[in-house]
């Protein structure tokens, strides 16, 4: 029966080297990848996403742009996608209800990546609790075909504009535009360069102190007058401030209500005149009465017609007139020449 052979020290020495480099390999693995080492304390996070833009399982999770973690499994939980996350427990106090998760990108076309928000508001959120989600950037193909869509429409419009469409195309096209735009400016240059000068109202209010001073002290007075007016000087001081004297307008106001209901009832004349309608008749009767005697008058009918038009017939009474007040002079200063009595006996 052929002996064991005994194993050699330099054997056994490259088999311990060899466990070691393993056992090392492995803690240099775990202390890469477990972002907090071989011994570091974790738990577990969730979020909810309906679109998660090529999200791996294995990524990164960072808090505030630091990896403090990674995504350990993306399922779908109906019609959205779950993300369950696992995060270092010694930033739990940072990750509050306040937070928010969003997914990122580690460069512009890298790996996706689960970006949380730090907050010190709000609770912590305990072990397998829902982080709210931020509002989702567009991908990137949407992205850029809002780009393209833009880039088209600006296209359009610049076409539109060589080809002298819109007022912006006339402007650049059309050279009678072009002469009013220029003739516009040209005026506006004008009257600026007046109101440097002084000419004119605004160029006084610009350059003259004392236009400046004039409408200083108006606008002074108008303020003297509002405080005036809030101390309750003067009637509209007191129409907004003296009780007594907005009684007394209230008063009238009533009054003037019930003349008006009186007016509205026919009660009075004026009620009368607006509601009755025989009232109404016998004015208009009336009013065409006076209208055809003034006819007449005008047309020189009857003694007052003539009076108005014949020359002579009024003549004639300017003489009747002065030979009666003539008489009457004489009867006054001799009244014996025209008073005589006889008294006979027979």
């Amino acid at each position: 029966m052929p002996r064991t052979r005994s194993l050699a020290w330099s054997e056994l020495k490259i088999g311990f080297l060899a466990l070691a480099a393993i056992v090392l390999a492995v803690f240099l693995v775990f202390l890469v990848g477990g972002q907090g080492g071989l011994f570091a304390r974790e738990y577990h996070l969730k979020s909810r996403y309906t679109n998660v833009m090529g999200l791996k399982e294995g990524g990164l999770v960072r808090l505030g742009g630091v990896e403090v973690g990674q995504i350990e499994r993306i399922e779908f939980a109906g019609a959205e996608i779950e993300v369950t996350m696992t995060l270092q427990q010694a930033m739990q106090d940072k990750v509050t209800t306040g937070s928010r998760a969003a997914i990122g990108s580690l460069s512009l076309l890298g790996e996706g990546v689960v970006d949380i928000t730090a907050s010190t508001s709000g609770e912590p959120l305990s072990e397998w609790s829902y982080i709210p989600t931020a509002r989702q950037a567009p991908p990137l193909g949407d992205v850029a075909a809002g780009a393209s869509e833009g880039l088209e429409e600006l296209t359009t419009i610049l076409r539109g504009v060589r080809q002298g469409e819109g007022t912006m195309g006339k402007l650049f096209t059309d050279e009678a535009v072009y002469r009013e735009l220029s003739g516009l400016l040209e005026t506006a240059d004008r009257v600026v360069a007046s109101v440097n000068r002084g000419r004119g109202t605004l160029g006084q209010l610009v350059n003259d102190p004392a236009a400046y001073k004039a409408l200083r002290a108006s606008l002074e007075d108008l303020q003297a007058a509002t405080r005036r007016i809030n101390a309750g000087q003067g009637s509209l001081g007191r129409l907004l401030h003296d009780d007594a004297f907005a009684r007394s307008l209230t008063a009238t106001t009533k009054n003037l209500d019930e003349v008006t209901a009186r007016i509205s009832r026919g009660e009075g004349t004026a009620g009368k005149l607006v509601t009755d309608d025989a009232l109404y008749k016998r004015l208009a009767a009336v009013s065409q009465g006076l209208e055809r005697l003034v006819a007449r008058l005008e047309a020189g009918e009857g003694t007052a017609g003539r009076l108005l038009h014949d020359r002579q017939l009024y003549e004639n009474m300017d003489g009747a007139v002065r030979e009666l007040r003539g008489l009457l002079a004489d009867i006054r200063s001799d009244p014996r020449k025209f008073l005589n009595v006889r008294v006979s006996i027979f």
